[in-house]
């Protein structure tokens, strides 16, 4: 009998004897790569992090101990054997089981989480709540995958080394952070350190060599950076945290054995983990970062289905190839996403002009900012929901020194099966009221190239918002040309309404013309192109002849494109319809299904806006 079967929580698990654990690893790895090449996903993280899992739910009594992923994208396994195996096969989509460890889905999701070098600052607080209310249970964070590279992490590792808090840090290093080094030597300290005696040995040398005055100290510092040398830990040890480690995070017993000796530990406590992304599949461990979010694929071969039309992220990452061609000014700058923003592909042409500053927005925007000041043309690529970290430096760091930083905003809107964390749904409301910023969003792929070039021909700073996924499927023009500022185009004339719609969601209006002809609804349509600055004189022009307007956008109305639309019509004799995303957070499921939903389809937006001429 599969012994995955016998685990329903993690109590089962204790239950289960220890030689069966690897037996169980590669039961979970199955069902891993079985779903995910179904549904897509995180597979190469939660593939590295099978036995750390396993051995975290053996040893620690969640819920009651707390165990907070960050992240969370190498989390399936905790979701496996947490009660959620048999709806595993539901994994990110319309109502079934998220990505990402939820609260709101299971007593053993500690914490929310979908971005990343928070779990530290979160299980610091919790570890403090239980200390204030006199509980007992334990609190673990495990974080990794390139996750220590965000400042925030270090900020709390700082926070928790100063308090000193019981606290249990697993650093998950899959070759992306840190070192790899595992081996005899250090297998053997870590098993001598965790039985305490290092330590007290340590702490009693300090104590008597800073007795001994100036000469004492002298030697203490010496010993200090010697110890730098041998241990790659130091730089946790000087941030008040006993490191362990490194040790191999694929061995189940010796990882039980560790949690056994560290789980009562006092003060912060520090466990170097070395995992290997995408173990136990082949084509995962050859292109872990291809498998770092993947949608479905063949489990034979490894390999995606392949759409013909390209994706806005691919003519965005052409088009500035193209452009840097002939302008050695432009500096491409990524988040730790390379593939994702497709600026892999400028790394390869313009090595010396591509920067990868890791996990931290909020520097990537400041480092731009500096591009920009000593007269280069940053373009900072990075996702609608990562990008909002960094809200502070855009406004203190590019706009109030009205810097020509153009900001590459992919995933706007929704994004589908990664859910609420990563919908792209406020950019424009965040963006909107920022003094000196411009704010584009290309109708189709072709539009994208153009508002490129023209962002690049300003000193000023601009931001150009497009969606996941491919692209309408529009031939595009061989010539770069440079939008006039804020000026929109418009597609359709007619005098019952008029359409104002931004970004992809003009596509969708463009059907729903026809569909509103069938209604006797004459409507005028026009690509905006600018939510900021908005086509004053265009506007203006429209209300003389139409007295019924609609907005259309893929963002929240709370703040966004017809938010300023009605700001600028303001006390007119004009009726205004705004249609977008709703005040809340846009669950997970396929991005068609939730346009659906929310009514940003062609037959949607065709039915709302008949209602609405129709009074």
């Amino acid at each position: 009998m599969a012994v995955l079967e016998l685990i329903d929580r993690p109590s089962d698990l204790r239950l289960v004897r220890k030689e069966l654990l690897p037996q169980l690893a590669e039961e979970v790895r199955e069902k891993i790569i079985t779903v995910t090449s179904r549904r897509g996903g995180h597979l190469a993280s939660s593939l590295g992090t099978v036995e750390l899992t396993i051995a975290l739910h053996y040893v620690f009594n969640s819920p009651q101990d707390k165990i907070i992923w960050d992240v969370g994208h190498q989390a399936y396994t905790h979701k496996i054997l947490t009660g959620r195996r048999d709806n595993f096969s539901t994994l990110r989509q319309y109502g079934g089981i998220s990505g990402f460890p939820r609260p709101e889905e299971s007593e053993y999701d500690a914490f929310g989480v979908g971005h990343s070098s928070t779990a530290i600052s979160a299980a610091l607080g919790m570890a403090c709540a239980r200390d204030l209310s006199g509980n007992n249970d334990k609190v673990v964070a495990v974080i990794g995958d390139g996750s220590m590279t965000g400042g925030m992490a270090f900020e709390a590792l700082n926070n928790a080394g100063h308090l000193g808090k019981d606290l249990l840090l697993v650093l998950n290093d899959n070759e992306m952070f840190i070192s790899h080094r595992v081996g005899a030597l250090a297998a053997y300290l870590t098993k001598l350190m965790t039985l305490g005696l290092v330590k007290k040995l340590e702490t009693k040398v300090k104590k008597f060599l800073t007795r001994v005055s100036f000469w004492g100290i002298a030697v203490l510092r010496v010993v200090r950076r010697f110890k730098v040398l041998l241990f790659p830990g130091m730089l946790f040890e000087e941030m008040g945290f006993s490191y362990l480690g490194p040790i191999d995070g694929h061995n189940v017993y010796y990882l039980i054995e560790i949690f056994e000796k560290v789980k009562d530990m006092k003060g912060p406590v520090l466990i170097h983990v070395i995992t290997k992304k995408g173990k136990g599949y082949q084509p995962a461990e050859r292109e872990p970062i291809r498998f770092h979010g993947t949608s479905p694929f063949n489990i034979l071969t490894g390999e995606a289905e392949k759409t013909k039309i390209p994706s806005y992220t691919e003519v965005f990452s052409r088009a500035l190839i193209d452009l840097a061609k002939s302008n050695d000014k432009i500096i491409a700058i990524t988040a730790a996403m390379p593939q994702g923003t497709g600026l892999d592909l400028f790394q390869k042409e313009f090595p010396k002009r591509y920067f990868d500053v890791g996990i931290a927005e909020q520097h990537a925007v400041t480092f731009a900012a500096g591009l920009a000041k000593a007269g280069y043309r940053p373009v900072c690529a990075i996702y609608s929901t990562f990008l909002q970290r960094a809200f502070d430096q855009i406004i203190d760091d590019v706009c109030l020194q009205n810097l020509p930083v153009v900001f590459a905003i992919d995933r706007a809107g929704i994004v589908g099966e990664d859910g609420a964390t990563h919908q792209g749904t406020f950019d424009l409301s965040y963006l909107r009221l920022i003094p000196n910023m411009v704010i584009m969003a290309p109708k189709d792929e072709n539009e994208l190239t153009h508002m490129l070039n023209t962002a690049l021909s300003w000193n000023f700073p601009s931001a150009i918002r497009y969606p996941r996924g491919q692209g309408v499927g529009v031939k595009l023009d061989r010539q770069y040309k440079v939008l006039p500022l804020g000026k929109a185009e418009v597609l359709a004339e007619g005098d019952d309404v008029a359409i104002l719609a931004i970004g992809n969601t003009v596509h969708h209006c463009l059907l729903a013309l026809e569909r509103l002809e069938a209604q006797n609804i004459r409507a005028s349509l026009v690509n905006m192109r600018f939510a900021k600055p908005l086509d004053e004189s265009l506007i203006k022009e429209i209300i003389k002849k139409v007295h019924k307007i609609v907005t259309v956008e893929e963002n929240t109305i709370s703040g966004g494109f017809g938010s300023g639309i009605k700001e600028l019509v303001g006390s007119h004799n004009v009726d205004i319809l705004t249609i977008g995303l709703p005040d809340k957070f846009i669950e997970q499921g396929n991005c068609e299904e939730l346009r659906e939903k929310y009514g940003l389809t062609a037959e949607r937006i065709a039915e709302r806006v008949g209602e609405f001429v129709r009074g």
